[in-house]
Protein backbone atom coordinates (compact mmCIF):
# COMPACT_ATOMS: atom_id res chain seq x y z
CA UNK A 1 0.00 0.00 0.00
CA UNK A 2 1.31 3.50 -0.86
CA UNK A 3 0.13 6.68 0.84
CA UNK A 4 1.32 10.28 0.73
CA UNK A 5 1.63 11.88 4.16
CA UNK A 6 2.73 15.43 4.87
CA UNK A 7 4.69 15.99 8.07
CA UNK A 8 7.05 18.37 9.84
CA UNK A 9 10.46 17.46 11.25
CA UNK A 10 10.85 18.76 14.81
CA UNK A 11 14.59 18.09 15.00
CA UNK A 12 14.20 14.52 16.24
CA UNK A 13 11.08 12.95 14.75
CA UNK A 14 8.62 13.44 11.90
CA UNK A 15 5.25 14.74 13.12
CA UNK A 16 2.35 14.11 10.71
CA UNK A 17 0.13 17.08 9.84
CA UNK A 18 -2.98 14.95 10.44
CA UNK A 19 -3.83 11.87 12.52
CA UNK A 20 -2.82 8.53 11.01
CA UNK A 21 -4.58 5.21 11.30
CA UNK A 22 -1.90 2.53 11.41
CA UNK A 23 -1.71 -0.47 13.70
CA UNK A 24 0.64 0.04 16.66
CA UNK A 25 4.02 -1.47 15.84
CA UNK A 26 3.39 -1.38 12.07
CA UNK A 27 6.66 -1.21 10.12
CA UNK A 28 6.71 1.73 7.68
CA UNK A 29 9.20 2.76 5.00
CA UNK A 30 9.78 6.45 4.33
CA UNK A 31 10.70 8.11 1.06
CA UNK A 32 11.38 11.76 1.89
CA UNK A 33 10.66 14.53 -0.61
CA UNK A 34 11.28 18.08 0.59
CA UNK A 35 8.49 20.52 -0.11
CA UNK A 36 9.44 23.42 -2.40
CA UNK A 37 7.30 25.89 -0.47
CA UNK A 38 7.07 24.80 3.16
CA UNK A 39 4.34 26.40 5.24
CA UNK A 40 5.96 28.49 7.98
CA UNK A 41 5.65 27.04 11.46
CA UNK A 42 2.73 28.49 13.34
CA UNK A 43 1.22 29.96 10.16
CA UNK A 44 -2.22 29.11 11.55
CA UNK A 45 -1.55 31.33 14.57
CA UNK A 46 -0.67 34.25 12.34
CA UNK A 47 -3.96 33.77 10.53
CA UNK A 48 -5.77 33.66 13.87
CA UNK A 49 -4.10 36.90 14.94
CA UNK A 50 -5.42 38.61 11.81
CA UNK A 51 -8.93 37.49 12.79
CA UNK A 52 -8.63 39.21 16.20
CA UNK A 53 -8.12 42.91 15.44
CA UNK A 54 -9.44 43.94 18.90
CA UNK A 55 -7.14 41.57 20.82
CA UNK A 56 -5.14 43.19 23.64
CA UNK A 57 -1.59 44.12 22.67
CA UNK A 58 -0.21 42.13 25.63
CA UNK A 59 -2.17 38.94 24.85
CA UNK A 60 0.92 36.77 24.37
CA UNK A 61 2.63 38.01 27.53
CA UNK A 62 -0.54 37.83 29.66
CA UNK A 63 -2.22 34.74 28.20
CA UNK A 64 -2.90 33.23 31.65
CA UNK A 65 -4.68 36.40 32.71
CA UNK A 66 -6.94 36.43 29.66
CA UNK A 67 -7.61 32.67 29.67
CA UNK A 68 -7.86 31.92 33.38
CA UNK A 69 -8.28 35.29 35.10
CA UNK A 70 -4.99 35.12 37.00
CA UNK A 71 -3.43 38.45 38.03
CA UNK A 72 -1.29 40.16 35.39
CA UNK A 73 2.45 39.73 35.86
Amino acid sequence: MTRTITARFDGKVFVPDEPLQFPVGQSIQFQVELSDDPTPRFAELLTLEADLPDAPSDLAAQVDHYLYGTPKR
